[in-house]
């Protein structure tokens, strides 16, 4: 039985960081909303109290009997959640003067409390909340303070019961990583047996008593995640899987037999799909961006599910869902938004039982998986693909020629980021998250040679990120980036202009659409 942290959620937006960080201690952990603790917690080892955008006093505040965790496990509440253990115990939380946000130094620490082992007097630890605790209850001893927060984290005598009115998991608290370390291992005694080799052996296992000789088909977009899943898929049940490959004609610049030819080197059954002339006729004419979806969305369900009839006694649907899609998030009105599904209602439509083995993985733990499956680096480290493919990096009605203009620049860029390498040697390519270029629905004026043109404008989007959540864009490199432009314009016709887009998430997004 695997030994698991639970992360009780409260609504906050780094609740999947704290997540992350455990994960990074070789320790697995689940996130369940705040009211649905497991019934079944036998190998729970320790629970974490998320943050939360509300107050312990308003009516709306997300609130749980913790009569039934306290004692039994090792608690850590994190901001809303230090405040809470407080206040359910009888303790004082009011609104502070001013908002507390950023970066903080502790000003008093009780170096012999196990939590705060190795954490010393004047650690950069980050604040992010609008109350205060401002009494703690008999009992409980403060072992944190900062100049400005008297109460920064407490204990709770004779229990293994800790609160921080503090942020360990974000990057910006310098001792962050420590304090979990000390919670999780020294404390929950995690036996950090977590990883991806681990998680190979326990999932192959886990798949073939759950598969047996059942058929399995799969929906391949030539991504990380499916990629993944199909190897690790292939490695359980090996010929009784079948992948589909659909082709919407939105893809990349040679991208179709590229991915097939990668796919049939790793030594999965793959049927190719080449439905472009389907969705170029759906497409025509339409410009809104969710319509554009919808009509992509609904293509390539009726594709796949085209080609899977055509397979006999096929009785699983297999999808490459990760763990961030799974999650139950609550929004500021409590309700639970649904999990996301990757082929919508394709499991009960044509009756298939669903398999999703990467659902309980981020994106950093597919990639260490693929690794230990031994995948090809370029597979690995590939950036993530809208679903919509180039519809949603082409503004307005997509035609073929559209199309052909914007893969031939997105080419230049992407192979540009491949070859260009940093003073480390790293490729840029390697240094960002997500990239590729944009075709805007403007003319704009230009010279080449003796002529006046009138031609296209293409905008170049280069991210970093850890999870998409957040994104900066890239730094790139002048020089870089003057060469692509100049390549983009002389070899692409029907461009005669280039522009770089510095807009971060929030409050742009990744993609345009």
């Amino acid at each position: 039985m695997t030994q698991k942290i639970i992360i009780l959620d409260f609504g906050s937006q780094t609740t999947q960081l704290i997540a992350r960080r455990v994960r990074e201690l070789n320790t697995y952990c689940e996130i369940v909303p705040y009211n649905k603790f497991p019934e079944d917690d036998a190998d729970v080892i320790g629970v974490i109290l998320s943050g939360s955008p509300f107050s312990v006093y308003d009516q709306k505040a997300f609130k749980v009997d913790l009569r039934m965790l306290q004692g039994r496990f090792p608690l850590l509440g994190i901001c809303y959640g230090a405040q809470f253990i407080s206040f359910f115990n009888g303790g004082s939380v009011e609104p502070a003067g001013t908002r507390e946000y950023g970066r903080a130094l502790l000003s008093k620490v009780d170096s012999e409390d196990i939590l705060l082992k190795n954490v010393e007097v004047g650690s950069q630890v980050w604040m992010s909340h609008g109350d205060s605790i401002t009494s703690v209850p008999d009992g409980f001893k403060v072992i944190a303070s900062t100049d400005k927060v008297p109460i920064a984290a407490y204990r709770i005598n004779g229990q293994k019961t800790w609160g921080v009115q503090f942020h360990p998991e974000v990057h910006h608290s310098e001792i962050g990583g420590q304090l979990l370390k000390n919670f999780v291992v020294d404390i929950c005694k995690s036996a950090q047996d977590w990883s991806a080799s681990s998680f190979v052996d326990q999932t192959v296992e886990a798949l073939r008593k759950q598969l047996g000789n059942d058929k399995v088909v799969l929906g391949l977009s030539g991504g990380v995640d499916s990629s993944v899943a199909a190897v690790l898929l292939n490695r359980a049940v090996g010929k009784n899987l079948t992948c589909i490959f659909v082709n919407h004609g939105l893809l990349r610049k040679n991208e179709y037999a590229d991915v097939l030819r990668d796919y049939e080197g790793l030594g999965l059954n793959v049927i190719g799909v080449d439905a472009s002339a389907k969705f170029f006729s759906e497409l025509a004419g339409v410009s809104e961006p969710e319509r554009k979806r919808k009509i992509i969305g609904k293509g390539f369900i009726d594709v796949f599910e085209e080609e899977s009839r055509k397979l006999k006694d096929v009785k699983w649907l297999a999808q490459g869902t990760i763990y961030p899609d799974c999650i139950e998030s609550l929004s500021i009105t409590g309700m639970v938004i649904k999990s996301h599904h990757n082929v919508g209602g394709l499991p009960e439509k044509m009756n298939l039982k669903l398999c999703e083995p990467l659902r309980r993985l981020f994106k950093d733990e597919v990639r260490s998986v693929g690794r230990q499956l031994g995948m090809p680096e370029h597979l690995i480290k590939r950036h993530p693909f809208p679903g919509p493919g180039l519809a949603v990096r082409i503004l307005g009605d997509i035609t073929p020629e559209k199309v052909s203009i914007l893969q031939e620049a997105d080419d230049i860029f992407i192979r540009g980021l491949r070859d260009w390498r940093d003073e480390n040697g790293v490729p840029l390519y390697d240094r960002v998250w997500q990239a590729g270029a944009v075709l805007l629905p403007v003319q704009s004026v230009g010279v080449m040679g003796d002529e006046r043109t009138y031609e296209r404008a293409v905008v170049l989007r280069a991210v970093t990120s850890v999870d998409a959540m957040t994104v900066d864009w890239a730094k790139l490199p002048y020089e870089f980036l003057s060469k692509v432009s100049n390549d983009i314009i002389n070899k692409v016709k029907g461009v005669n202009r280039v522009v770089y887009d510095i807009s971060s998430k929030p409050p742009a997004t990744i993609e345009w659409e």
